[in-house]
């Protein structure tokens, strides 16, 4: 018997079924004459640089060729060898916004607007901008918002505000959380509608509503939304309803929020929610949206998604025991590689596909699977094997593989251990022969380990032999 594990299934105090997401387990989509798919490490964080800086990431950027982040309260240059100079300082400690123009680059920080010309930076002071929640740059205009209204530079100076080209969306009455170009249109989201802005070239505010364009949810976050397979992605909600994961097509809204991920969101504040951050990352034909909650987060696959046909979401986590955020955060690809940020202090990191460990520390992984039911009748697993990859180690010389089950979701049995392979056993087999006792009706398994190897793990696969009904 094959055993999915795309992802399992546990049940919780209120006599729900929850669905359990791999853990620091990527899901690939590939016909291997054993599966239709595997689970593979996810990639692992290597330090880039490690100059000492002060403060988180707070954003970054290419432009130009070149890898610009803020961190702490200073903006930062960062080469192709690692090395960081920095340029000079921006207010705030939140999030910041990054959009550019043929030859500057505006930074929305702390309320304020910046522009980096020519290695210079500075901060836009004309008394006509107003606070500034978020910029964007079309058509040639930084246009920023200050929550109330949508505000356009000058065409001929980027610097300069006039107070008679403001614009407004004014489909409802809720204040404008964040701005967005997509498809060289102006994608205006507020808490519970999106407005669409074209160009139209007025003499005073340039944009006007494309009708029949409204949306009728809207943005929780100013980070909470990115352009995101061909269109964009975001967290919010409509009017009286809990917060969900949206991507637009063709002038709508599809859900790709699973029942799950939707439980898992409800479980914070519309003040703590106000923080997450969501962000693209497309390479090797994968196409995934990372959801950086407060303490968690949750990667969701749409190509994935699209050639397995059920939604195809994961875990990321840097902890040893799977409960903690992942440390790597605004991903920006530069130099031919991914360099992010740290959501704990001031690491500039790169990702690597030859580690599974953060920063030289192993990290935990977690496969859960779906409950095996025999049909009503008692049985017992004469075997188990996880079948996968294994031989592939850097540090750890002999690294482990943690088995334990479960019969009612909720609690979980004393764990087995076995060894997954040192470097070069390559045909090592990970099988636990009767480890496991009678069930009675349905069980379910969990196999976890914390270590630095690269193993790939492909399938399940249960001997199960039936008792009939002489088990109960």
């Amino acid at each position: 018997m094959q055993i999915p594990i795309v992802n399992g299934i546990y049940t919780d105090v209120t006599a729900d079924y929850r669905t359990s997401y791999p853990l620091n387990l990527v899901p690939v989509p590939k016909q291997n004459g054993i599966a239709n798919g595997y689970l593979r490490k996810a990639d692992g964080i290597a330090l880039f640089c490690d100059m000492e800086k002060g403060g988180i990431d707070r954003g970054g950027i290419n432009w130009n060729g070149v890898c610009y982040r803020v961190i702490g309260s200073t903006l930062w240059r960062i080469d192709e060898q690692g090395h960081c100079t920095s340029i000079g300082t921006v207010s705030g400690s939140e999030q910041c916004s990054f959009a550019y123009s043929f030859d500057r680059l505006g930074i929305s920080s702390g309320g304020k607007l910046y522009y980096l010309k020519d290695n210079k930076l500075e901060q836009v002071t004309n008394a006509n901008l107003g606070a500034v929640v978020d910029v964007e740059w079309i058509d040639g205009y930084f246009v920023t918002t200050d929550g109330e209204f949508i505000i356009q530079t000058e065409l001929n100076d980027p610097t300069q505000v006039s107070p008679t080209k403001y614009g407004s969306s004014e489909a409802d009455p809720d204040p404008i959380v964040g701005l967005m170009k997509v498809r060289n249109e102006l994608v205006v989201l507020n808490r519970y509608t999106i407005e669409v802005f074209s160009n139209t070239g007025s003499a005073g505010f340039a944009f006007a509503r494309v009708d029949g364009a409204m949306m009728t949810k809207g943005l929780i976050s100013t980070q909470g939304k990115c352009l995101f397979a061909q269109s964009f992605a975001f967290v919010g909600s409509g009017k009286n309803e809990p917060c969900s994961v949206y991507l637009g097509a063709n002038g709508g809204l599809s859900k790709i929020a699973t029942r799950e991920i939707e439980r898992i969101i409800s479980e914070y504040s519309d003040a703590q929610l106000a923080t997450i951050v969501l962000e693209a990352k497309e390479q090797e034909m994968h196409q995934h949206l990372y959801l950086h909650l407060p303490n968690r987060t949750l990667v969701f696959d749409f190509a994935a998604t699209q050639i397995m046909q059920q939604p195809i979401w994961f875990e990321l986590s840097s902890s040893t025991d799977g409960k903690g955020a992942y440390r790597a955060i605004n991903h920006v690809w530069c130099y031919n590689k991914w360099i992010v940020g740290d959501r704990f202090n001031s690491n500039v990191g790169v990702l690597s596909n030859k580690l599974s460990s953060h920063y030289g520390e192993p990290v935990c992984w977690q496969i859960d699977t779906t409950f095996i039911y025999n049909g009503g009748q008692a049985g017992q697993i004469k075997s188990i094997e996880l079948v996968g990859l294994t031989g592939r180690t850097n540090d750890m010389p002999d690294p482990k593989v943690f088995l334990s089950w479960t019969k009612d979701g909720l609690t979980w049995s004393n764990e087995r251990l076995h060894r997954q392979g040192m470097r070069g056993q390559y045909n090592k087999r990970i099988i636990w022969l009767r480890a496991i006792g009678m069930f009675r009706q349905a069980i379910g398994l969990r196999f976890r380990g914390c270590d630095d190897s690269l193993a790939s793990f492909t399938a399940i696969e249960a001997d199960v032999e039936a008792y009939g009904n002489g088990g109960q």
